[in-house]
C-alpha cells in the first residue's frame, strides 16, 4: 500500500506543479504589469501549498516501506527518485520556500522594469536580498546532502554533477578558446574579403516570422496541439508536457534571432512533449536535469539549426513565408556569424561558452561569500575584458542584469548552457555513428531518424540515472570537451 500512497501523492503534486507553471508563463507573457504582487503573493502561497503536503514527515515512512515492496523495475526506480526529490525538499523550510519564492518573483518583476534602464542602483537592494536567501538555501542544502554549499545548489539543476567535474572540462575549453576565438575572426574576415555578405532586407514583420516559426516548429516535431509559441522579454520554455508554453522575442531588422530563439526553445518542448507520459505523476518522469535539457535545446538549435544541410531544406521555407530568396552561399555567413559581443543570448556558439564559464566563476563566488552583490559589476566587467575584450562597467543592462536567472534566484544553472553544448556535440557525433545520413535527412527536412535516436536515448529516459550516467548510456563514454571541440573546429576554424 506504500507505494500507491506515493504513487497518489505524486498525482496531487503534479496538479500543483501544473498551476504554479502555467500562473508562471502567463505572469512572462500575458499578465498586466499591475498584477504582480498579487500573483507573487498567489504563487508564493501555491508553492507553500506544494511544500508541505510533498515534505509531510509520513512520506519518509512511506519510502522506507516501498524500498521493502516487491515492485517492477520501473515502480523501483520511481521510490528511488522520490527519494532524492523528498531529500532536495525537506532541506528547506516551508516558511522559507514561501519567503523566497516572494522575494524572487518581486525581484524578476523589477528586473524587467530596470534592466532596460541600466538602473543597477534601484535593482540592487533586491537582488541583495535574493542572494542572500539563495546562500542560506545552499547552506541548508549542503549540510543535508553533504555537499559544498554551490555544489549542493547544482545538484538542484543537474543531479550527479560537481564543480570536480565541470572545472576540468571548462578550463579545457576556456584555453582552447582563448586562441581559438581569434582564429575564427580571422577565418571569417578572410571570407568576407573574398565574398561580401548580403545583406538581410531589413524587413521583417513579426506576423511572418511568427508564421516562419510555427511552420520550423512543427516540421522540426513540435505538437502544435500540447503547446503554443508567445513572446516574452526573455525566451523560454514553460507550462506541462501537455501544454508547453515556448516564447521568443522579435526584431523587425532581422529574422535569425527569433527564430533561432524558437529553434532553441522548440528544442527543449520536444523533450518535455516525449517524456513518458505514464511517468508524468513522478519525478521519475521528469527532464533530467538543466544541462541534459539544454543539450536538447542547443541540439536543435546548434547541431540542426546552424547545420548547412538544414538550410538546404529551410532555404525554400524562408523564401515561402519572408519572401527572399537566399543561396546557400548567402544565408551561412549569418548563420555562422562569429563576433564578439555582451549580450550571451545573442553571442555565436564560439564565444558562447566564455559567457557562460565567466557566470560560473561568478556564481561560485557569490554562493561562497566571496563576492558581494554590490560588486558584482565590477567582477563581471573585469571577467568581459579578460575573455572578450569587451567592458560593461557603464552598462549593467548589457552586463550583470542581462539575464533573468540571478533576479529569479537560479543559481547553479548557468554552467548548464555550455555543459548542454558540449553533451549536444557529443550526441550528434554518437547519431552519426549509427546513422551516418543524417545530414541527408537534414537536407530532405526528415527528423523523424533524428528524434527517434534522441526519444530512445534520452526522452524515454526521464529521471531513471543521473545527467553523467544518462550522458554516457547515451553516447557510449562521459562528457568529453572533444567533441565540442572538434564540433568548433571543423565549422568556424581554418582546417
Amino acid at each position: 500500500m506504500s507505494f500507491q500512497k506515493i504513487d497518489d501523492l505524486g498525482r496531487k503534486l503534479e496538479a500543483l506543479e501544473h498551476a504554479l507553471a502555467i500562473l508562471g508563463a502567463d505572469e512572462a507573457t500575458h499578465m498586466a504589469v499591475g498584477g504582480g504582487e498579487k500573483r507573487a503573493e498567489a504563487m508564493s502561497a501555491l508553492a507553500g501549498m506544494y511544500h508541505r503536503q510533498a515534505t509531510a514527515p509520513e512520506i519518509a515512512d512511506w519510502i522506507a516501506d516501498a524500498e521493502a515492496q516487491t515492485l517492477s523495475e520501473e515502480q523501483q526506480a520511481a521510490v528511488r527518485e522520490f527519494r532524492r526529490h523528498y531529500t532536495n525538499l525537506t532541506c528547506l523550510p516551508v516558511e522559507f520556500v514561501e519567503r523566497q519564492t516572494n522575494a524572487r518573483m518581486r525581484c524578476e518583476q523589477l528586473w524587467r522594469d530596470l534592466r532596460a534602464k541600466n538602473d543597477w542602483a534601484g535593482f540592487l537592494p533586491a537582488l541583495d536580498g535574493v542572494v542572500s536567501l539563495a546562500r542560506e538555501e545552499a547552506a541548508l542544502r549542503a549540510d543535508v546532502l553533504k555537499l559544498t554549499p554551490y555544489d549542493a545548489m547544482i545538484e538542484q539543476h543537474d543531479p550527479g554533477t560537481r564543480t570536480a567535474s565541470i572545472g576540468p572540462v571548462f578550463s579545457e575549453l576556456k584555453a582552447f578558446l582563448k586562441d581559438f576565438v581569434p582564429e575564427a575572426l580571422a577565418v571569417q574576415d578572410e571570407r568576407v574579403a573574398k565574398r561580401p555578405v548580403k545583406a538581410l532586407s531589413g524587413i521583417y514583420s513579426v506576423e511572418k516570422q511568427r508564421d516562419l516559426g510555427l511552420a520550423m516548429m512543427a516540421a522540426t516535431g513540435f505538437d502544435l496541439a500540447h503547446g503554443s509559441l508567445a513572446v516574452s522579454h526573455h525566451p523560454f520554455c514553460g507550462g506541462v508536457p501537455t501544454d508547453v508554453r515556448i516564447t521568443t522575442r522579435y526584431n523587425t531588422s532581422e529574422f535569425l534571432s527569433a527564430l533561432m530563439g524558437v529553434l532553441h526553445e522548440t528544442g527543449h518542448a520536444l523533450y518535455e512533449q516525449n517524456l513518458p507520459k505514464e511517468w508524468s505523476h513522478w519525478p521519475l518522469g521528469k527532464a533530467r536535469g538543466m544541462a541534459m535539457h539544454e543539450s536538447q535545446s542547443l541540439f536543435v538549435e546548434k547541431q540542426l539549426g546552424r547545420n548547412p544541410a538544414f538550410w538546404q531544406w529551410a532555404l525554400p521555407v524562408i523564401e515561402k513565408h519572408l519572401g527572399e530568396t537566399w543561396s546557400l552561399e548567402d544565408i551561412l555567413p549569418h548563420v555562422h556569424y562569429v563576433e564578439r559581443g555582451l549580450i550571451r543570448v545573442d553571442a555565436d556558439e564560439v564565444t558562447y561558452p566564455l559567457h557562460v564559464i565567466l557566470r560560473y566563476e561568478l556564481e561560485e563566488d557569490i554562493i561562497a561569500g566571496r563576492l558581494e552583490t554590490s560588486d558584482i559589476p565590477e567582477a563581471w566587467d573585469a571577467k568581459m575584458r579578460e575573455y572578450l575584450g569587451l567592458s560593461t562597467i557603464d552598462i549593467p543592462g548589457d552586463g550583470p542584469m542581462q539575464d533573468v536567472h540571478w533576479a529569479a534566484g537560479a543559481f547553479g544553472y548557468f554552467p548548464s548552457y555550455t555543459l548542454g553544448a558540449m553533451m549536444a556535440a557529443q550526441q550528434w557525433a554518437a547519431l552519426t555513428k549509427e546513422h551516418p545520413d543524417a545530414d541527408t535527412d537534414l537536407a530532405a527536412g526528415n527528423f523523424s531518424k533524428i528524434n527517434d535516436w534522441r526519444r530512445d536515448k534520452i526522452w524515454s529516459q526521464a529521471s531513471r540515472w543521473s545527467t553523467p550516467d544518462l550522458l554516457e548510456r547515451a553516447t557510449g563514454e562521459k562528457l568529453e570537451a572533444s567533441h565540442f571541440i572538434g564540433h568548433l573546429r571543423r565549422r568556424y576554424g581554418s582546417a
